[in-house]
């Protein structure tokens, strides 16, 4: 079977590796409303720059996969959409799920799709919605990820040096006294992941120096992840085989019957967080889930009052704003710590301290005012 490999000429002794990646497109981006919404979630949005956040992400890989083993999962709706921010994709790379069922079973999908193709091509398992300042660091540590995935036979996970005590991430728990090397580039053995610590426990992590917040970003062979499954999630390695079984007839009524088998979990707490002598390399890269509005405050623009805008605006005794509200000016007086977000058809006016809670009032609008979600 002929196949379209890549060779890094910046890594000594990469040789050559079938590497691929597949970008995770569906999700709400519920936290980024009223931007955000479901015909437009927040993935397709030009948030960061003039460039939606898929392409961005796209954008990042190029000339590390060419756009031949470029795949991206997504329902039907939003696959549509995808077409035509990604025409150069072939259409058998844009993976359709039958329903959302968060990333266990797109990746198992995903997967399969390329182990049918090749079992030792290293897949990188891509959120489309996450900022990253630094892209060739970025670039440059992907790369040796990929060799690590494809050496050592493990799955290999970015840790986030954390910068503050959040409590809104997962974090991984790595032992600085086991790594493993590629080309001078630590990868720590994973100890252990906590979800979500209260602030205690992640005073604790920061200070211990041993944990990192979860990225989300994943590589791993494709005989890597069956074997991790046999081993580690057997409910899923029995619908693992039968998509595999369904994806050679080319059986589509059989494919989405398996997949709607497959919990509704996340690929974290379905694989792996199960999975010993997994490998986690310090993504210092300056990332960003671009989980809120106030984390995509920090990565943008600021005035000398430290107010950020894409759009005009005036102030007068304003500070630590955000404001977007696009082909209108904006004016503040005498306000602090606001967010001020104009979609054209709604308004959102927060403080920036509240602004996790813009989840909380989706659910609200979901019952009171359905159509603006």
């Amino acid at each position: 079977m002929a196949m379209n490999k890549i060779k890094s000429s910046k890594l000594s002794g990469t040789g050559e590796i079938d590497l691929r990646a597949i970008v995770l497109a569906g999700g709400s981006g519920t936290r980024f409303w009223p931007l955000s919404r479901q015909r437009s979630p927040k993935q397709y949005l030009k948030i960061t720059s003039d460039k939606p956040l898929i392409e961005e992400t796209v954008n990042r890989i190029k000339g590390l996969v060419p756009n031949s083993r470029i795949y991206s999962v997504a329902i039907s709706s939003q696959t549509r959409i995808l077409r035509r921010l990604l025409p150069r994709l072939p259409e058998k790379n844009f993976l359709v799920e039958p329903e959302a069922r968060n990333t266990a079973a797109s990746l198992i999908l995903a997967t399969a799709v390329i182990y049918l193709e090749n079992p030792e091509a290293v897949m990188i398992a891509l959120p489309a919605d996450h900022f990253i300042s630094e892209v060739e660091a970025f670039r440059e540590k992907l790369l040796r990820a990929a060799r690590a995935a494809y050496e050592f036979k493990k799955i290999v996970m970015f840790g986030i040096p954390p910068t503050s005590p959040a409590t809104a991430y997962g974090y991984i728990h790595i032992s600085s006294k086991h790594s493993k090397k590629v080309d001078g580039e630590k990868f720590y053995k994973v100890k252990g992941f906590r979800e979500k610590p209260d602030l205690p426990s992640a005073l604790e992590f920061i200070q211990s120096g041993d944990y990192y917040w979860n990225s989300g970003i994943f590589l791993w062979r494709a005989d890597t992840f069956e074997e991790n499954l046999r081993e580690f999630a057997p409910e899923l390695f029995s619908a693992w085989i039968k998509l595999l079984s369904a994806l050679r007839r080319h059986d589509r009524r059989e494919i989405a019957r398996v997949f709607r088998e497959i919990p509704a979990l996340s690929i974290d707490y379905a694989l792996i967080e199960k999975v010993t002598g997994s490998l986690m390399n310090p993504g210092n890269f300056g990332w960003s889930d671009l989980g809120s509005w106030g984390s995509l405050y920090e990565y943008l623009p600021k005035d000398e009052a430290c107010n950020s805008s894409r759009d005009r605006l005036l102030t007068l005794d304003a500070r630590n704003c955000l404001v977007l509200n696009p082909g209108q000016i904006t004016a503040l007086i005498g306000v602090e710590n606001l967010m001020v977000i104009n979609s054209g058809d709604a308004l959102l006016i927060c403080k920036k301290d509240q602004d996790q809670r813009v989840k909380e009032l989706v659910e609200k609008l979901k019952k009171d005012l359905p159509e603006y979600v």
